[in-house]
Order: C-alpha cells, then structure tokens, then sequence
C-alpha cells in the first residue's frame, strides 16, 4: 500500500500540534494517518479514501483498542486531490482530535481511548511525507 512514514518514542501531548506536507500520488486510492500508542492501540486513524464503495469520496476517521476497531466516523468534506502537494495539521486535545484540512474544515474526531500522550505515528498509503513538525 503504496509509502510508509514511521515514527515511535515521540512525546507529543494534550495541546499540541503536528503539521504534516507531503505529495499525494498520482493514481491516490486511499492513505492514512495513524496515532496512538502504537500500532495496536491507535487513538486517531485518519483516512482519505478517493473512492469508498458506500460514499465515493469520504475522509473515514476511526480508533483501534486492543487490535480492535471502533465505529468508524464518516466526513463527505474532501478536499484533497490526486498528485497534490497537501498541507495539514492535527491537533491533540483531551477530548478529541482535531483535523485542519487544507481547505480549512475542521475535523473532529473523539479521543475515544483517553490519552494524553501520543507516542506513535504512522503514515501510510498513497501520500509520501516531505516534511512534518510539531508545536
């Protein structure tokens, strides 16, 4: 599925900010943004898909407890295109996630598992990173 951005030990907390750039593939079908403590407790699992077989194109948000999915959260607003240059920020707060798209729409998704601490962050999929930060 395409690239893989992988980073473990990071120390990001309630308040701050991640602003992530990267290029969206050309033939793009879906990528994703994952955050939580690792990869099987994910408290954020964003994820663009440019055609959902329900609803086209959906930005899908979930969380993942114990290797274990939750409800999934559905938001028609999707401003990305294929083979763009994207620029967006999430934002970590007590009691949700909260998405910068880069049309400005905001996403917010429930911080479902509690944490106040993100340690883990995965990318993967059609988009390759080319410069992310924190705040």
């Amino acid at each position: 599925m395409g690239e893989v951005f992988e980073v473990k030990n990071v120390d990001l907390k309630v308040g701050d900010k991640m602003k992530i750039k990267g290029k969206i593939a050309d033939d793009a079908k879906r990528f994703c943004l994952d955050m939580g403590k690792d990869s099987e407790e994910l408290g954020l699992h964003f994820n663009p898909r440019f055609h959902d077989d329900v609803d086209g194109a959906v930005i899908v948000c979930n969380s993942k407890h114990g290797g274990c999915w939750g409800s999934e959260q559905r938001d028609p607003n999707f401003p990305f295109q294929k083979g763009e240059i994207v620029k967006f920020t999430v934002k970590v707060l007590s009691d949700c996630f909260e998405i910068e798209l880069p049309s400005g729409h905001i996403v917010a998704f429930p911080n479902h598992l509690s944490l106040d601490k993100i340690s883990y962050i995965r990318v993967k999929g059609d988009f390759k990173v080319t410069s992310f930060k924190f705040d």
